[in-house]
């Protein structure tokens, strides 16, 4: 054999060993257990024997990819954080859905429940509403598919579906064990981001704004509800964030930019993210009117952290019931088999420092709105807060 002929053969053997290794590297159960135990990491070879050995001799049939599925779930789980989540690639697209202000559904915000998804609000003239669905239920099945333990993305996503057609959701009320099913025709949903109206009390003209979400353009959207009631008079702003789950950001900063001229609004800081001091950003158009902020326990958020900036700041007095507590932020990473990691990377720190989760805030005037009855409860007592303030100036 030439020197020549040597070199092609070896490098022809070398091609060869580095392909068979990158191959085996992703198929270690295809190695001799002699190699296995050489070339594979202890964990990951315990883990490939424990889904073989499933997949060859557990009494019913189960797949390899939905175990694989689900020891990357498990993975997620261990870490014990409500707020992380592996998606498989199906959950995936049902995940990407839920950031669309615009959709199909029955018009209802949601958070976690143990035993599925908890309703915060209900919109008006929506097919929830019709349908009689209200604050507190809790939706536990889907289309006779239980969504207890799922991920809420998912589990509200599956309530989605194209306009007119219909959904079965097993709805638990209140104080009740047994779940009833309500059939909801869906519809075209645009989330209703502001509204806005003046309100009279104590003989007073007060604006009253209501935030739904914190989507792209949320500060916009209050400003432009905003300032026609401030020149018409307003004496006081009344800002509703009950049953407002959050969103952006940056439009909680932009928010309580409105109201607040310069200074710090929130900080974020975690064990791989640099500490980040998010300041006012100007744009103020009622840095001095007197402010109530009425919360609930689905304020969450971005908008705890509105509300928890306008307090330690001393813009504004809180009332209502204690928020939900949400103070981290999470990483949402695409992963190279389609799915996704919603990971918490961080925690949120009001400007007194103070870090909401599992606290939240704790308003200084209580607010308990019945939701099984026309009125707003709350609502009278957060507008005689604003006008005791207004009066106190």
């Amino acid at each position: 054999m030439t020197r020549f002929q040597t070199v092609i053969v070896a490098l022809a053997c070398t091609l060869v060993a580095v392909c068979a290794g990158l191959w085996l590297g992703g198929h270690p159960s295809s190695l001799p257990n002699g190699l296995r135990k050489v070339f594979v990491a202890d964990d990951r070879a315990v883990r490939t024997e424990l889904i073989n050995a499933i997949e060859d001799d557990f009494y019913k049939k189960v797949s390899k990819k939905s175990l694989e599925q689900a020891s990357l779930k498990g993975i997620v789980d261990s870490l014990h954080d409500q707020f992380s989540a592996y998606y498989t690639p199906q959950e995936a697209k049902l995940f990407r859905q839920v950031i669309n202000p615009q959709f199909e559904g029955v018009g209802m915000s949601i958070r976690k429940d143990p035993r599925g998804l908890k309703v915060v609000s209900v919109f008006d003239n929506s097919p929830a509403k019709r349908a009689g669905i209200h604050p507190q239920d809790v939706v536990v099945a889907v289309n006779g598919r239980s969504i207890a333990g799922e991920a809420t993305n998912v589990a509200s996503a599956r309530i989605k579906g194209p306009a007119g057609t219909f959904v079965s959701l097993s709805v638990l009320n209140p104080g009740t064990k047994q779940p009833h099913v309500l059939h909801v025709k869906r519809a075209r949903i645009e989330v209703p981001v502001a509204e806005g109206r003046m309100v009279t009390s104590g003989g007073l003209p007060l604006a009253y704004v209501r935030l739904a979400t914190f989507s792209s353009g949320a500060h916009s959207a209050v400003a432009q509800k905003l300032a026609p009631l401030l020149r018409r008079g307003a004496k006081g702003i009344l800002l509703d964030l009950r049953g407002n789950g959050g969103g952006l950001l940056h439009e909680a900063v932009l928010v309580a930019s409105l109201f607040i001229e310069r200074g710090p609004i929130v900080v974020t800081d975690g064990r791989t993210q640099a500490r980040h001091v998010f300041d006012a950003e100007g744009g103020t158009i009622a840095p001095t009117v007197p402010m109530v902020v009425l919360v609930d326990g689905g304020t969450a958020s971005s908008s705890e952290i509105v509300a928890g900036a306008l307090r330690d700041r001393g813009r504004a007095l809180v009332a209502g019931e204690k928020t939900f507590g949400k103070g981290v932020f999470q990483n949402v990473e695409t992963l190279d088999n389609g799915g996704v990691l919603d990971l918490t990377v961080g925690s949120y720190y009001l400007p007194k420092g103070g870090n909401l989760a599992h606290n939240g805030i704790v308003p200084a005037v209580r607010a308990v709105d019945d939701s099984h009855t026309r009125r707003d409860e709350a609502l009278p007592v957060a507008l005689r807060a604003l006008v005791a303030r207004v009066r106190g100036q």
